[in-house]
């Protein structure tokens, strides 16, 4: 009955009305961004005074208090150099974009993997995909309901995959396979006409785009990879949502279908593994078992909605999990990071007929082995899955996030300043990061 009664609390979750924050400018205010406290705040004029001033009133009025309009992101410039802040030209949005003031970002093994040099990106980029923040600034051109939907100073949150909302797949609703986000973002560090909106100051250099160059004080994003957030749910933590929790639920909800009673093991528990867990318990699993080598993430892992932890420094991981489910394997495993072993480990793991699903990212090339003949014989399935739809999944998470189904504190481990970015990836490197750590860029 607690596997009923748990998909009742979601259902009644996601179709309950999610509060909007609103936002209302009068047709003669503009916005003027402080850099000493990094606040932007309402200007009022009369129509006479801004036309003696001889400014555009507008919600494209900000400005500098010094009269100049840059901003301040973290580059990567090349593998095993270095991360440094560099000022920036004011990134500009183009048409049914959205420029955010970027409130926080999140950590993530995406960008890592980047830095490291395993996943091939364009360079210099500004890396970062995991961001909420406010909105300052439409592109020209805009769609009136996205601005509608979206007005200046309304809190959003954005997914790391950005849809185009026209391509074939976006046509189909699997935004997850958006042609110009892989085309373009992921392929080139750019938006969709081709072109970065990131420029060094200095210079004016091109700087690439890792999604939205989340670790940056302000951003531009294709308005169809944003959500509203609500007033009750904060901008740090909040920040998850947009990759750990969107991935996570993406792999749940679309590639394994976990129904209710299932079995499920996740196997690597970082972010998004930990995400796994939580979205699995929303979704009324029977048996949920971590499998990490850290003692602390594993106990930890318990407060996610695990009900059993296997290390595997300490013991087989599958024997363990075949143990534990009476012989069978689970229903759904899921490899969340991205290594030859856990792949094996993954496929090993579930029952005849189940479903090894793959979301860790590993180094450019690498080669998963499967056994051929049980393959097919045992009808096991193995399904890839990036991340979830941002216009269909990411309201759903927000309103799991704010009826308390998916607990966003439990889920971030640390909290970092802007400056100490370049530092966070050193410790997610080494392991030290139990759970998920945000950058605070307010």
């Amino acid at each position: 009955m607690a596997f009923y009664r748990s998909s009742l609390l979601i259902r009644k979750a996601l179709s309950s009305n999610c509060s909007r924050r609103t936002a209302v400018f009068s047709s003669c205010g503009s916005l003027s961004y402080n850099s000493s406290n990094h606040d932007f705040r309402t200007r009022s004029y009369s129509s006479s005074e801004s036309e003696d001033k001889g400014t555009t009133i507008s919600a494209a009025g900000y400005h500098l208090s010094n009269g100049s309009s840059y901003m301040r992101g973290l580059v990567f410039w090349e593998p095993n150099k270095p991360l440094t802040f560099e000022d920036f030209n004011m990134p500009r949005p183009k048409a049914n974009e959205v420029l955010i003031k970027t409130k926080a970002c999140g950590v993530c093994h995406s960008d890592l993997h980047v830095i490291k040099g395993e996943l091939p990106f364009a360079s210099p980029c500004v890396v970062g995909h995991e961001i909420t923040g406010e909105v300052i600034e439409h592109g020209p051109l805009t769609d009136s309901k996205i601005i509608e939907r979206f007005p200046v100073g309304s809190h959003v949150i954005g997914a790391f995959i950005m849809p185009c909302g026209s391509c074939f797949f976006c046509s189909k609703g699997q935004d997850d396979l958006c042609e110009s986000f892989f085309a373009y973002n992921r392929a080139k560090g750019t938006l969709y006409d081709g072109e970065t909106r990131l420029f060094l100051r200095k210079n004016d250099k091109p700087v690439y785009m890792y999604s939205m160059g989340g670790l940056a004080e302000f951003c531009v994003v294709p308005a169809h990879g944003l959500a509203v957030l609500p007033d009750s749910l904060p901008y740090t933590e909040s920040a998850i949502l947009g990759c750990a929790v969107f991935t996570a639920y993406g792999a749940m909800a679309h590639a394994a279908e976990v129904r209710p009673g299932d079995a499920i093991a996740v196997i690597g528990i970082g972010g998004v593994g930990s995400s796994c867990l939580q979205i699995a318990r929303a979704f009324g699993a029977s048996e949920i078992i971590a499998v990490d080598v850290q003692d602390e993430k594993l106990q930890k892992a318990k407060l996610s909605g695990a009900t059993h932890a296997i290390n595997a420094l300490k013991e087989d991981a599958v024997t363990k999990i075949k143990e534990i489910t009476g012989g069978r394997g689970v229903d759904v495993a899921v490899e969340a990071l991205g290594r030859v072993q856990t792949f094996s480990q993954c496929v090993q793991s579930v029952r005849d007929g189940g479903k090894a699903v793959m979301i860790g990212l590993t180094l450019s090339g690498a080669k998963g082995e499967i056994d051929i003949n049980h393959l097919v014989r045992r009808q096991i399935k193995v399904i890839g899955s990036y991340g979830g739809r941002a216009r269909q999944d990411l309201p759903k998470l927000i309103k799991l996030a704010e009826s308390g189904i998916f607990n966003l504190e439990v889920a971030v481990s640390e909290k970092r300043k802007f400056e100490d970015a370049g530092q966070a990836y050193k410790d997610l490197d080494r392991g030290s990061i139990l759970g998920r750590a945000v950058i605070e860029i307010m």
